[in-house]
Formats: C-alpha cells, sequence, structure tokens
C-alpha cells in the first residue's frame, strides 16, 4: 500500500510517500521520500496566514515533483492521498486540501483527513516503539498532555493561553528574529552565563500559562539591565520547568512507564535532559521523537492516513473533504489503536 501525504498547517509544504505491506512485522513506515519546504518570515515577524499560503502555493508543484522522484513512485501507482485538514492556519490548509482533492479526483484515489497533532503522536509511537505511552505534544500550535482511553487521545493536562512555541516565537520576534524562534532561542540560551531572571511560574493542576512568562521578559529586556542571552536561558529554565512538574504529576496519576513527546519543540536538548531525568525520578522510559521527525513532515499525514484507511476505510467523497482550523485531537476517534 501506498500514500502521499500532504501538510501544509502553518509555516511547512510538506510531501511524502510512505509503503505500507502487511508482511512488515514492525508496523512502522517505510519512508520512501520527504520533502519540504518551510516559509521563512520576515526578521521580527510572525507568520502571516496569507503570506505562507503563497508560499505553500508556490513550492507545491516542486515539492510534489521532487516527493514522487525521489520515492520512485508516480500518481497511478498510489492507493490513498492523504492531507492534515486541520487544525491550523485556514488558507495554509486550503492549499494542501485543494492539491489533495485534485490528485484523488484525477487519478481515482481514495482521499483521507488526518488531524495533525493525531499524526505527530502516531508517527512518534511508530518512531520510538511505543506502547502504552503518556504523551507530551509542544509546538507552535499545541502543549498538551495526553493518554489514549476508550479510542480517543484524552488531554489531561494543556496550555490555558499561549502554548510553549508560541512563547519562544513570540519573544523571539521582540527581539527581531523571524519566526519559528526556537532554535534560536535554543541557540542564545546556551551562550548565557547561565545568570537566572526570576520570572512567573504558574501552573494549576496539569495546566499551564505561559503568557505571564512573555510579558515580564519584554519588561526585563526594555530595562537594558539583562542580556538577551540571560533572558533567552531564564524563558527556557523556567518555561520547561513548568513543563516538567506538569508532566511529573500525569506520570505520577496515571502510573504509565513511558513518556512519548513529540512536537517542534520536543527537539530543545534542555527540555528533553529536564524530561529525561523526570523520567528516571519515576522509573518511566523516555521516548523523545527523532530530531528529524519532530518537526511539521509530510511522513506524519501519510503513516495517520494508512493506519486510519486500514482500519476505518475511513475515506471520503470530494465534496466532503474538509477542512477545520479548530479540529481538537480529542475529538477524533483511533479506532485501530488498542
Amino acid at each position: 500500500m501506498l500514500c502521499l501525504g500532504i501538510e501544509s498547517t502553518a509555516h511547512t509544504f510538506a510531501c511524502s510517500v510512505v509503503k505500507y505491506s502487511d508482511s512488515d512485522t514492525d508496523k512502522s513506515p517505510n519512508i520512501l521520500s520527504d520533502v519540504r519546504n518551510i516559509f521563512k518570515a520576515p526578521d521580527g515577524s510572525g507568520i502571516h496566514p496569507r503570506e505562507a499560503a503563497r508560499h505553500h502555493s508556490s513550492v507545491a508543484i516542486e515539492v510534489l515533483k521532487q516527493s514522487l522522484e525521489s520515492s520512485k513512485i508516480k500518481y497511478k501507482d498510489l492507493d490513498v492521498v492523504a492531507y492534515s485538514a486541520g487544525p491550523g492556519l485556514g488558507p495554509c490548509l486550503r492549499i494542501g486540501a485543494v492539491i489533495a482533492r485534485s490528485i484523488s479526483s484525477f487519478y481515482d484515489i481514495k482521499l483521507v483527513p488526518v488531524n495533525h497533532a493525531l499524526g505527530h503522536i502516531e508517527l512518534g509511537m511508530s518512531l520510538t516503539g511505543g506502547k502504552d505511552s503518556l504523551v507530551l505534544l509542544v509546538s507552535g500550535g499545541h502543549t498538551m498532555i495526553l493518554v489514549f482511553n476508550h479510542k480517543r487521545w484524552r488531554v489531561i493536562g494543556e496550555t490555558l493561553d499561549i502554548t510553549l512555541g508560541q512563547l519562544l516565537d513570540q519573544f523571539g520576534r521582540h527581539l527581531g528574529l523571524a519566526s519559528p524562534c526556537g532554535s534560536e532561542i535554543e541557540r542564545l540560551a546556551n551562550k548565557s552565563s547561565k545568570n537566572y531572571v526570576s520570572l512567573p511560574y504558574s501552573i494549576k493542576g496539569n495546566d499551564i500559562t505561559f503568557s505571564g512568562i512573555l510579558s515580564a521578559a519584554k519588561r526585563l529586556i526594555s530595562t537594558g539591565k539583562y542580556t538577551n542571552e540571560d533572558i533567552c536561558y531564564s524563558i527556557q529554565e523556567t518555561a520547561f520547568a513548568i513543563i516538567t512538574e506538569a508532566v511529573e504529576r500525569a506520570l505520577s496519576a496515571t502510573e504509565k512507564r513511558e513518556l512519548l513527546v513529540v512536537g517542534g519543540v520536543s527537539a530543545n536538548k534542555d527540555l528533553s535532559r529536564m524530561l529525561n531525568l523526570a523520567c528516571r525520578r519515576h522509573k518511566a522510559k523516555f521516548n523523545p521523537c527523532p530530531i528529524s521527525f519532530a518537526g511539521d513532515n509530510g511522513v506524519q499525514i501519510a503513516w495517520t492516513g494508512i493506519l486510519s484507511y486500514l482500519k476505518t476505510k475511513n475515506f471520503i467523497d470530494i465534496s466532503e473533504s474538509f477542512v477545520n482550523q479548530s479540529w481538537r485531537i480529542d475529538t477524533v476517534d483511533v479506532l485501530w489503536r488498542e
């Protein structure tokens, strides 16, 4: 079985071809291609949905072409085309959906909508060999702690305002950086003299807030008393400590013995270090998603599309295809997982 996955939720337009065979013993994705093109915002700017969508439309043909050429697959060989239907930026989602519909219609290929957040988790579970994980999803669009129960991923903790990725991006833009800013914030933090500056620490059960950290950090920068590096270091230390505390509470409450971390921010080494220490304290296995697949990619869409189609034959008619900017993961039935 061959599936083309199209990802277009935010700054990344990506296409991947994934192969699955019933004879595969490890039941993990056989990745034939993984091609991505990322929209780069001007310095100091965020991701404008229309500009990102314009970028996606301009690179889509070339990304598709490279993906198929790398996989040595032709359109007519595909069994399924899966696309990210949400959550995400509306104009960006529509670009991916239109391309998926066109391929599905012209070549008579099954069309499968995929929840982007679910794609992160399902690919992460497959790549790390996770069985019964507590999941931490941290990215520009999500900050959630989840467990699987009764055929759905249930949210047992999440941000009450901005996400961890948004905290890093918004502060980075305040410094004049271009989104996404996470890697540059991490670089600046690593250059710090480790002079920690106190920032608001807010956690409510397993729910967390980051807007106070952002406001306080901006005020501190305006005083000129602290270096950018020390403020970046302090933001990471505070925000990651909050996340780690919430994860520890969730590990204690659920008694899970493995933690899966997925999403773009999971690539941060300091966050991984803190979470790994927390897992050791709770005798839980630490399963970070491989860095090469931490960010948005087409593989997560193709692989989840395959799982959905194989178990449920859940393909849709083009007239019923959709995008949903606010499609929450805890509304999606995951019938292929026990």
